[in-house]
């Protein structure tokens, strides 16, 4: 796990190192055990390394191949790396370290941009072609790991973050209408290839582009499961779906051991961290760390699950640490934690994410978490509701039932010249709803949030606040082999039993009843929630701030009135309105964009 960044100049010019320096200087906190630079012609590659596998020099970064002709930078992991590293071997090739860097090269030497149908993990990498000058990016499947892009005539840079693309300089800071429109509709969601700021882009999930020399691409989509009923599946009951999910479940957490270092698991005392758990503890895994975090009781509202955490640490003997964070903590906190994200995120649980992360990456730096099962299993409280609609209204059952508002209601919001002439957040559900496959409303309406809302929310998220610490974040849920069995699954089963019936069926296996018919929890932030002391006062100064008033995202009337009950907003689905509007200024604040 690491951060990339490079530059390839399509005029004929070096690349400017000095700015190659400061975006590999900003990826640091991703990367504190190595830094490298490596530059050839027209291409340049920064690298920052967290080392997890072959902890030796040899698989420092960037790495260059001379006799393969070839030289790349990689984030994340391939669990399969050993498994190819011998094929690879069979076929001719030469290895000097025992690095999962190394066998994407030689993979990529192999198979061409077909690499990526090799790999079972998570990823993102740039690889040159030192003969051709022909760059390859690439990203995995599920996009767990990022890919920023500041793409000119003259050149392009990329980087795994976009607060590193900002520390390169020169790059158009004018705001996006249509990713704002899609952060105010779609709960802060802003969909591949947006971003808020117009002179960024993100390279897409499951993607390979491949840059030639003069400056032109080409892109391919690699995958994406067609969520329909498969024929190997006729006949199955819904008995044999719960032992195949729980056997594939059980692969994914196996694979996700890979490491030099040790690996522990995040509990919240949910199903899904406690499947992770409980998964392990049978693979063998003695004193396995567990690590929960909880926030003081706000507005009558509870602040933790320790009652469930607890209870499966005890269970599983585990070695569990327990955090309490005071509310007096948070918003200190969320200064650090708007620094650590590469776009501006709403969601409460980011500080939650970020402080827990400081604290575990004290002790590991693997841990395996339990993000995405909820949009793979179905197990929201709006699924049920897509159940009856029939498949041609899916767009619009989605988008009655999940945005946070209506083009309408955004131009109260926003002033008109940042708002997108057209709803282009609803064409974009529409267009992605109407796309081949997905038997039903509710397959087309997990595959939307798969495969787009979670990517750029939540694993976003988890991303974003574990590598600011340094630490490696794995997630089960989101193996591609497991996503594409769940794609298949009846929606029954998986709407069965309140949402995620089959991954409850198999948690019932394995799992201590209390654990698994529990009320469903979420990762509560009160004092962000219900919104009052430091934390309203840090809202109040960033939205009267002389920047964000000659900004003018916002209507002023619409503000004063915010400001005015900073509780008594709340959008559709029940955020806090105020926050939704104070966190996106707050991030162009605090990342310098004037």
């Amino acid at each position: 796990m690491c951060g990339l960044s490079g530059e390839i100049r399509f005029d004929g010019e070096r690349p400017d190192m000095a700015a190659l320096e400061r975006m590999t200087d900003r990826l640091a906190p991703r990367g504190p055990d190595g830094r490298g630079l490596w530059s050839q012609g027209p291409v340049a590659l920064g690298h920052r390394r967290l080392k997890i596998i072959d902890l030796s020099e040899s698989g420092a970064q960037p790495m260059a191949d001379p006799r393969e002709r070839i030289a790349g930078v990689f984030n994340g992991c391939v669990y399969n790396y050993r498994e190819l590293r011998d094929e690879l071997r069979a076929l001719g090739h030469t290895f000097y370290s025992d690095s999962d860097t190394e066998v994407v090269l030689k993979a990529y030497r192999q198979w061409g941009t077909h690499c990526v149908d090799h790999f079972l993990g998570m990823f993102a990498f740039a690889i040159a072609e030192l003969d051709t000058g022909r760059v390859v990016l690439a990203r995995d499947r599920l996009g767990i790991k990022p890919l920023y892009l500041v793409h000119t005539l003259d050149r392009l840079r990329f980087a795994s973050s976009l607060p590193a693309l900002l520390a390169g300089g020169d790059v158009d800071t004018s705001l996006d209408p249509v990713a704002l429109h899609q952060y105010f509709s779609w709960h802060a969601t802003v969909a591949a290839p947006h971003t808020v700021l117009n002179g960024v882009r993100k390279l897409p999930p499951a993607t390979v582009r491949v840059i030639e020399p003069d400056g032109t691409f080409r892109d391919h989509r690699y995958w994406q499961p067609p969520y329909t009923r498969r024929p190997e599946h006729a006949g199955l009951g819904a008995e044999d779906w719960t032992d195949a999910v729980l056997e594939a479940l059980r692969t994914a957490v196996r694979r996700r051991m890979v490491a030099d270092v040790p690996v522990g698991v995040l509990l919240s005392g949910g199903l899904d961290s406690s499947l992770i758990v409980a998964l392990l503890a049978d693979e063998g895994q003695h004193d396995l760390a567990t690590f929960s975090v909880g926030f003081e009781s706000e507005g009558g509202e509870e602040g933790d699950e320790f009652h469930y955490s607890d209870l499966v640490a005890r269970h599983f003997s585990t070695s569990h640490h327990q955090l309490m964070v005071p509310s007096d903590r948070v918003s200190g906190a969320l200064e650090a934690a708007v620094l650590a994200m590469s776009e501006p995120m709403m969601s409460h649980d980011v500080v939650a994410f970020h402080l827990l992360s400081e604290q575990v990456a004290k002790e590991v730096k693997v841990v395996q978490s339990g993000q995405g099962a909820d949009e793979v299993f179905a197990g929201y409280s709006w699924y049920p509701a897509m159940a009856g609609v029939p498949r041609e209204r899916a767009a619009q059952a989605y988008i009655d039932t999940y945005f946070d508002r209506s083009h309408a209601d955004l131009a109260r919001i926003l002033e008109p010249e940042m708002l997108a002439e057209r709803d282009v957040s609803a064409e974009f559900v529409h267009a992605h709803m109407a796309a081949a496959g997905a038997d039903t409303a509710l397959d087309a309406d997990l595959r939307l949030d798969t495969h787009v809302m979670m990517i750029d929310d939540p694993v976003k998220r988890v991303d974003n606040m574990t590598m600011d610490w340094g630490l490696e974040a794995r997630v089960p849920f989101l193996d591609h082999e497991l996503v594409e069995l769940a794609a298949a699954c009846p929606p029954e089963l998986k709407l069965a039993d309140g949402g995620k019936g089959v991954l409850k069926a198999a948690g019932r296996k394995v799992l201590p009843r209390e654990v698994v018919d529990r009320p469903k929890g979420y990762f509560p932030v009160p004092a962000i929630k219900h919104m009052a002391g430091p934390v309203l006062q840090r809202v109040r100064e960033a939205l009267t701030a002389p920047e964000a008033v000659k900004r003018g995202v916002f209507r002023q009337d619409h503000i004063d009135e915010l400001l005015a009950a900073p509780n008594a907003h709340r959008t559709r689905r029940g955020a806090n309105t105020l926050w939704q509007v104070a966190l996106l200024e707050t991030w162009l604040q605090t990342h310098g964009i004037r």
